[in-house]
């Protein structure tokens, strides 16, 4: 077997809306050897991990891929499966993938898993061919391109068992703890967008100027005031005290004898814990006597260089939970303990409550294992026990003096037990700090009468509570304490998401994209937007560069500035990761030409179609999907689009046939032009938005691809919702500028040269150049600069040099910057190859590798009257250069020849 590739998708993708790892393996000669060929093969499998067996596969129920496997299954299959398992051996909530064979590749599958986190996902697919190779055949056994799956397993353990533990420390490494998680779950729910922003529990809920941020129980709302008070126990003491809740009172000490002062004088039992310790560190109950309370002032000490001793409240430990507030659930907190059977020492006692699978190390699990250290060998002395003492049957060895779950404690809901006043009074607690999430200690001796009649009181108030002992109390009901805060941050009624606007095509996304971020501007949004250039945040370039891809659509929908956000969404980026989004308001396909052809198994148009038609998959369902009516293959597209349907067409008879009239006549809204006009057409009435020609981008409606890219912009905002004035005022103020569409359509009149600079890199986008050029033709000479990518193929290359002779007088090809691979000059022979095949005169030809050299030649070469075609790469660079000789005295550039043509 050999890895050929792989891929992490992380937002919708060609094979499913979930996220999902890839791998693509060629089995080679196990294409032969499906399961039901190899004896013994499915056996051995599920001896390795019997929870195969209750896979459902394609029949739906416990068996499924047992059966698959006696019927005979290929491997590639097999491996899906494995990969899945391995991960839910490891902890890992996942249960979806899917195996596909790869077209006109015999013998490879595509391999799709989902997964909880990247690296872990990765490891368990590397892990899952492993396992499976070991269990082949001798002569079949053997795996090549495992490097490519990641190294978090580059020694593949040897036994099942070992890779499920290597596993599960990677999902626990890489995974989020269980307050943080139950978070998430409880904002994926509702459909919230989640977005991790660190390694750590940073995560952000919703988009853009709609989102809220959370770690852990800690929100974005979360007062640093309340948390410092909270931190500080001795001022939080005092505040409860000052408004009248039940708080035990204390002293704040420095040394041991303030500690031995203050406790004589609030007289003993006494309780020692540091000023602004947390999770129980350093703090110790029933202390009696001077030697104790020494011993506690030295371990508080160790923690805090202020340490406060208070009266022993009788009663025991319960954790109140309030949000937003309001009280949403109370735990009673047990010490961890053993209980003795008569046989075991205290230490095998710790061995077997350790062995609970609920039990983990810190908080990666709903308990954490007790720790053996001094802090505990220190306590059992204190009561008269070491690891050695064998209890009796049935007696408790209490193991710690708090009750913390961080030191091994267990949890016993009393949410419905709780007397009102106690409630109230924790809900006062909080409040008072400025907490929106608090956790509330309260002792007491019954929880269901008033503290008021039984005693106890409040002895510390928490920011960031963990929600463990709720989530998955040791006994009693779980409470869903992440529905509240979630609740908090977003009530009924909010919106978590900002619109997203999703362009793809072969040609004019960026111009759109442009276009319908103007329009969003003028509606009053704060409007971010990628495209090849650069991601640009309220009208200003933040990024620079290709940014069409999902890194960078992310990174708007991070950004809190934004209000909507407009992405250019390229073939690449959706084949490499899938989209940088979830979903969509409006998706839009503006067409679908030969372009990138060749390229990572995109090999035809229908493949191209096939790529972009995820956008409009992804489409929300009361969403819009906005279609061209004249591509065909965009056409085609309807049938996958999400959403409701909004057509567009440049053709001013689509209204009366094809798609277009039939959905018109539905009372669906589709965009035309008529008699020169943007023309709306909804619910049966047709409303003008704007003359072609009042549209500076369009040039006067000589630029007919700017014609359709403003219908396509007209139909995503109205779409929406936008007003057609406000779409009106919209796209008469964007202009074919620098500024406001940088290398598309700018045009520079210079010494009586007309520059074009146009990012024109396919067949369609030059074609449709070619027409805006006729209204120039009889002027002067057509020149243009021409030049693709390194990956097109040779055909690619060879036929836009031959359509490039049909257009202009003369030719500069160039190669530029992104020759990807391919050794200089050899882009430009087959271009020219093109160009001589069709009758081209070799003098008009011109060959220069590199852009800046070829624009400046081209540049010289021009005279008043010419116009010159520059399609770059590196735009920015060239437009530089435009303007350089723009703004430069003629005879920098031409000199003696100048002056010349001057004299006749």
């Amino acid at each position: 077997m050999r890895v050929v590739e792989r891929s992490i998708y992380r937002g919708p993708h060609l094979y499913s809306a979930r996220p999902m790892i890839r791998i693509r393996l060629d089995l080679g000669a196990l294409e032969d050897w499906p399961t039901n060929r190899l004896t013994g093969f499915a056996e051995a499998l599920i001896e390795q991990l019997p929870g195969l067996s209750a896979h459902g596969c394609s029949y739906g129920q416990a068996g499924g891929l047992v059966r698959r496997m006696a019927d005979g299954t290929w491997l590639g299959h097999v491996i899906e499966h494995v990969a899945i398992e391995l991960q839910a051996c490891a902890g890992a909530t996942v249960t979806r993938g899917k195996t596909r064979s790869v077209k006109h590749q015999p013998g490879v599958y595509d391999i799709l898993f989902s997964y909880a986190d990247e690296i872990s996902g990765m490891a368990a697919g590397r892990a899952a061919i492993a396992l499976v190779d070991t269990l082949l055949p001798p002569g079949l056994r053997g795996t090549t391109g495992l490097d490519r799956l990641g190294s978090a397993l580059l020694t593949p353990p040897t036994d099942t068992e070992t890779t499920i533990a290597a596993l599960r420390r990677l999902v626990i490494a890489n995974g989020l703890g269980p307050s943080t998680a139950a978070i998430v779950r409880e904002a994926q729910r509702r459909s919230i967008p989640v977005m991790r922003l660190n390694t750590g529990s940073l995560v952000q809920l919703g988009t853009g100027s709609r989102q809220r941020r959370i770690r852990a129980s800690v929100t974005g709302s979360t007062s640093l005031i309340g948390a410092e008070l909270a931190g500080n126990k001795h001022a939080a003491k005092q505040l409860l005290s000052e408004i009248g809740l039940p708080v035990p009172k204390g002293e704040l000490v420095h040394n041991r004898q303030e500690i031995i002062a203050a406790a004589i004088r609030l007289g003993w039992p006494v309780v020692v814990k540091p000023l602004d310790g947390n999770q129980g560190r350093g703090v110790t109950t029933h202390v009696l006597n001077n030697v104790q309370l020494g011993a506690a002032f030295d371990a508080a000490a160790a923690i805090s260089r202020r340490v406060i001793v208070e009266q022993m409240l009788l009663g025991t430990d319960h954790r109140f939970l309030v949000v937003a507030g309001r009280l949403v659930a109370v735990a009673e907190r047990v010490p961890a303990h053993v209980i003795g059977n008569g046989r075991e020492t205290i230490a095998e006692l710790i061995a077997r409550i350790n062995d609970d699978p609920r039990r983990g190390n810190g908080h990666e699990a709903v308990l954490t294992r007790v720790r053996i250290d001094e802090v505990l060998h220190g306590f059992l002395r204190t009561h008269g026990h070491s690891l050695s003492t064998v209890p009796h049957a049935g007696e408790k060895i209490v193991l710690c003096g708090t009750a913390n779950l961080s030191t091994g404690g267990t949890a016993i809901d009393r949410t419905d037990q709780v007397h009102p006043e106690n409630a109230a009074i924790a809900v006062q607690a909080a409040l008072a700090l400025g907490l929106d999430v608090a956790g509330v200690d309260i002792l007491s001796t019954d929880i269901r009468q008033s503290l008021r009649a039984t005693g106890g009181g409040i002895v510390e108030v928490n920011a960031a509570p963990g929600l463990r002992m709720h989530i998955a109390p040791s006994q009693g009901t779980p409470r869903d304490v992440a529905r509240p805060i979630v609740a908090s941050l977003f009530p009924r009624g909010s919106q978590s998401r900002i619109p997203i606007f999703a362009i793809t095509g072969t040609n004019g996304k960026t111009t759109t994209v442009r276009m319908v971020a103007k329009i969003l501007g003028a509606a009053g949004y704060r409007v971010g937007f990628t495209s090849t250039t650069g991601v640009y945040i309220d009208g200003h370039r933040q990024i620079e560069g290709d940014a069409s891809g999902p890194k960078s659509a992310r990174k708007v929908l991070r950004n809190p500035v934004i209000d909507a956000a407009v992405f250019e969404t390229a073939r690449g980026g959706i084949l490499r990761e899938g989209l940088g989004f979830d979903a969509c308001d409006v998706g839009a396909v503006l067409n679908v030409t030969e372009d990138h052809l060749g390229l990572k198994g995109v090999n035809s148009t229908g493949d191209l179609a096939r790529v972009k038609s995820v956008v409009v998959e992804s489409v929300k369902r009361r969403g819009h999907s906005i279609l061209n009516a004249d591509d065909p293959l965009t056409v085609a597209i309807a049938r996958h689009a999400r959403g409701t349907i909004v057509w567009f067409s440049g053709d001013s008879s689509a209204v009366e046939r094809g798609p277009v009239q039939r959905h018109i006549a539905d009372g669906g809204t589709a965009v035309v032009r008529c008699a020169d006009s943007i023309v709306l057409c909804r619910d049966g009435e047709r409303f003008p938005v704007i003359p072609v020609d009042q549209i500076p981008a369009t040039v006067g409606g000589a630029a007919e691809f700017n014609v359709l890219n403003a219908l396509a912009a007209t139909a995503m905002t109205a779409a929406y919702g936008i007003p057609v004035l406000v779409i009106a005022a919209g796209l008469a103020s964007f202009h074919a500028s620098f500024e406001d569409s940088p290398g598309r359509l700018n045009i520079v009149e210079a010494h009586g040269v007309t520059i074009i600079v146009d990012y024109a890199h396919n067949p369609a986008a030059l074609g449709a150049l070619a027409k805006l050029l006729d209204h120039y033709r009889g002027r002067g000479r057509l020149m243009g600069m021409i030049g693709l990518p390194g990956d097109r193929r040779d055909s690619d290359l060879r036929d836009i040099g031959a359509q490039a002779a049909g257009i202009f007088d003369e030719i500069m090809f160039r190669e530029g910057p992104d020759g990807r691979g391919r050794e200089a000059g050899t882009m430009n022979a087959l271009m020219a190859q093109g160009a001589l095949a069709t009758g081209k005169d070799p003098a008009t030809i011109h060959l220069l590798v590199n852009e800046a050299d070829a624009t400046d030649f081209c540049l010289k070469r021009a005279r008043p009257g010419d116009v010159v075609v520059l399609t770059p790469t590196d735009i920015d660079g060239i437009w530089a250069r435009v303007q350089a000789f723009a703004s430069a005295h003629p005879n920098e550039y031409w000199g003696a020849t100048l002056t010349q043509m001057a004299n006749g």
